[in-house]
């Protein structure tokens, strides 16, 4: 049994147990993959700041997100697909975190349905919302979810179009797979995902098969949601939305200042920095370089929590330090569970909060809601969008 000290060693099991056509879905961006990758390597381009002869007892990284206490300020984002990657994804990925004392956010585009996940927890998660074209199926996801208890609604913003991901395109991206030679070929190498697959019943998009209108079955699924996705989404459309909710909202995919500070105005309780991992505009800035200039834009109006690139805790304390209150990890876990499972997702946190844990101790300090730009060392110009470095 391989022994798990960092998430990369979950990733390198991930890759190997999981069918390729989710691997590639999971491990990918738009276009050239710019930002997925700066995502990720701006983070190293941020030092710390060691600090000695301090009292490093009686730690901790219990914080709050929207109200919500959390052993740690790190919540799994909402990731499309997730019950393809291992079977019953979602529900397994909900138990995890729910043992752990964070935050789970059901994706619209999940296999297992809302439904599907309320049943198999006790206590609240939250629902993350695409704006579909389909006013009806909006109105009753939203009710759905108010019905399930969730306690925050995620409303992702920057997917009005999908961004191209070649390999998602090249490999027939679908929910269950299609059987083509090249499929067949690969997940005759995947035995354990398949026998997993074989004991569930859920392989659709639980959301949407059975509960959009001309949807009743996988065949029908492709040409909904192909031209589904709201184009004119916009401010007016939030507020509607907002109103219809009528509960904690956080507005996903915000990496621009002007639209920190919209959303300010129009009463969400959250932002996510986010550029949706990479995989929307590609060119765009990484999150964790556009959140210092946010943070000058909106202060403290609005909980500000950062998503896209974060594969450490040494990540989540670099967020933190720059004045986010919380954190979203989506590919890590996601790691963890085509892994091991439930497992495996418990596995990924406990891997983040000891780092995140053991660098906060090193870095003199004892208490997660302590941090701040003090403990962090900055190239000069990283928090200037206008500045390439």
């Amino acid at each position: 049994m391989a022994v798990i000290t960092t998430i990369e060693d979950l990733h390198r099991l991930y890759k190997r147990r999981a069918p390729k056509m989710f691997y590639d879905y999971c491990e990918s961006g738009s276009w050239t993959e710019q930002t997925f990758t700066e995502n990720k390597t701006d983070f190293q381009k941020i030092h710390l700041r060691q600090r000695v002869a301090v009292d490093m007892s009686n730690r901790t990284t219990e914080s709050t997100m929207i109200g919500e206490k959390v052993s740690m300020p790190v919540a799994l984002a909402p990731v499309g697909l997730t019950g393809m990657q291992h079977a019953d994804g979602e529900i397994l990925a909900a138990r995890a975190a729910e043992k752990f004392g964070v935050p789970f956010t059901l994706s619209t585009m999940s296999i297992c349905s809302i439904e599907d996940v309320a049943e198999h927890t006790t206590k609240p998660f939250w629902f993350q919302l695409y704006v579909m074209k389909d006013e009806d199926f909006v109105s009753r996801i939203i009710q759905r979810a108010k019905d399930a208890g969730c306690s925050a609604l995620v409303l992702t913003l920057d997917l009005q179009l999908l961004g191209q991901r070649h390999k998602d395109l090249k490999n027939g991206l679908s929910a269950p797979p299609k059987l083509t030679p090249a499929v067949i070929a690969d997940l005759a190498t995947k035995w354990r995902w398949g026998m997993g697959m074989l004991g569930t019943k859920r392989r659709f998009f639980g959301n949407i098969v059975g509960h959009a209108k001309g949807v009743s079955d996988a065949s029908a699924l492709g040409a909904w949601t192909a031209e589904q996705f709201d184009p004119q989404l916009d401010w007016s459309k939030i507020e509607k939305l907002r109103d219809m909710w009528g509960g904690k909202l956080i507005l996903k995919g915000i990496n621009d200042p002007e639209d920190a500070v919209m959303a300010s105005k129009i009463g969400a309780d959250a932002i996510t920095v986010s550029n949706h991992g990479g995989r929307q505009l590609d060119g765009a800035m990484s999150s964790i370089r556009m959140l210092p200039s946010i943070m000058d834009a909106v202060g403290d109006e609005i909980e500000v929590h950062l998503d896209s690139g974060i594969r450490s805790g040494q990540d989540v304390l670099k967020a933190l330090a720059l004045g986010a209150k919380g954190t979203m990890i989506g590919r890590s876990f996601v790691y963890g569970l085509g892994a091991m499972g439930e497992k495996g997702v418990t596995t990924a946190l406990e891997v983040i909060r000891k780092e995140l844990d053991m660098t906060m101790a090193l870095c003199g300090e004892r208490d997660v809601k302590a941090l701040g730009k003090h403990n962090l060392l900055m190239p000069q110009g990283f928090g200037d969008p206008t500045v390439v470095l």
